[in-house]
């Protein structure tokens, strides 16, 4: 897998990268020190801006709807910026979390912001008429990640230091279901002293499959059925310390490619495809059993109900030492090829190519 690295944008260690869903070809990172800055698909900067107060930029995302607007996360506070003119910033929405925010996500209208932050907080915003509609209080530690479901405007995701991954609607103020990786963990003599803490949340571009990256070195699969309980579960270990980022592949032959990064220093390249097939079956026995019991059965609980945790041996399709703890994973198709930007603690951006896959 052949590489390349993009500098000149930054003086200090990336901390986020997003990429434009348009056709506008850009990309934007965030580094320590409040510094964001937008680049072309060859490597080139193009702009920069440092946010007020330079704090350190914990998120990027760009609007899914509307390609010239640009969110980043700094403190408890969000930017809206204007890739067209990066100059200054268009608004900002001062101090829409109760603490430190540390990611940020869009859902795919475009009408609707999610921030996670220190307090275990997931604060829901208008993106329209920038003001907080909604606070889901659950999390009992840091809530490290938020990101809603493709296909589900309505619906999503958030996983934190608490070892536990929620689904959530907006519709209400409590997660639909809660799910404990500790429970679910690959026991072992280290596991008291590396607890599975969760660093990161993704869903497949099918919007039923999730991967949950933790601090024990393994990755979580969550399968959810039509109306959104959960399922299928199978974990398999990725890292020989913990997995910073998960991130599904959009752009691949199918839904379930997952990259993932860890403070090992390691990339992995995972074709997850058999586990969906798996997890999909399960499901299908599980309708079967339920519908010869379901005159007799009475109502169960979320974790109840859903499948036995499956612990599955899984090689990766490609493995490399990037040689850096990594802070962030972002796939992109960059000029027509499919790419994995990647960022750790240096101020420079690492793009692997994909294409040979």
């Amino acid at each position: 897998m052949t590489s390349q690295r993009w500098s000149g944008g930054h003086v200090s260690s990336v901390l986020c990268a997003g990429v434009c869903c348009g056709s506008e070809q850009l990309m934007a990172t965030g580094a320590e020190g409040g510094e964001v800055t937008l680049w072309n698909h060859d490597g080139s900067p193009l702009s920069k801006l440092h946010v007020r107060g330079d704090e350190d930029i914990t998120s990027v995302a760009f609007s899914p709807s509307s390609p010239c607007v640009l969110y980043a996360s700094h403190g408890q506070s969000v930017s809206v910026l204007d890739p067209r003119n990066l100059k200054t910033t268009v608004t900002e929405l001062r101090d829409v979390a109760e603490e430190e925010i540390n990611s940020l996500s869009v859902n795919e209208t475009g009408g609707v912001l999610a921030v996670a932050d220190d307090s275990g907080v997931v604060t829901v915003i208008d993106a329209q008429l920038e003001k907080v509609t909604r606070t889901l209080r659950k999390h009992a530690n840091i809530c490290s990640s938020v990101t809603f479901r493709p296909h589900r405007p309505q619906s999503l995701l958030s996983a934190g230091l608490d070892m536990q991954v929620m689904l959530w609607t907006l519709t209400k103020v409590r997660p639909l279901w809660s799910y404990s990786l500790q429970e679910a963990s690959v026991e072992g003599a280290g596991q008291m002293f590396n607890p599975p803490l969760a660093h990161c949340i993704d869903a497949a571009s099918c919007g039923d499959v999730f991967a949950c990256a933790a601090e024990d070195g393994c990755v979580h699969l969550l399968r959810v059925s039509a109306d959104s309980r959960l399922r299928g579960r199978s974990v398999f270990k990725a890292h020989s310390q913990g997995v910073s980022q998960a991130r599904f592949l959009n752009f691949m032959s199918h839904p379930h490619w997952l990259a993932t990064g860890g403070n090992d220093g390691l990339l992995a390249l995972w074709d997850l495809s058999e586990d969906a097939a798996a997890l999909d079956n399960k499901m299908t026995a599980r309708k079967k059993r339920s519908k010869a019991r379901a005159k007799t059965k009475s109502q169960m609980s979320t974790q109840e109900e859903s499948d036995s945790e499956t612990r599955t041996r899984v090689e990766p399709k490609l493995s490399l030492n990037h040689g850096d703890k990594v802070n962030w994973l972002c796939p992109a198709v960059l000029k027509g090829k499919p790419s994995l930007l990647v960022t750790d603690q240096s101020p420079e951006l690492s793009v692997y190519s994909l294409d040979k896959l």
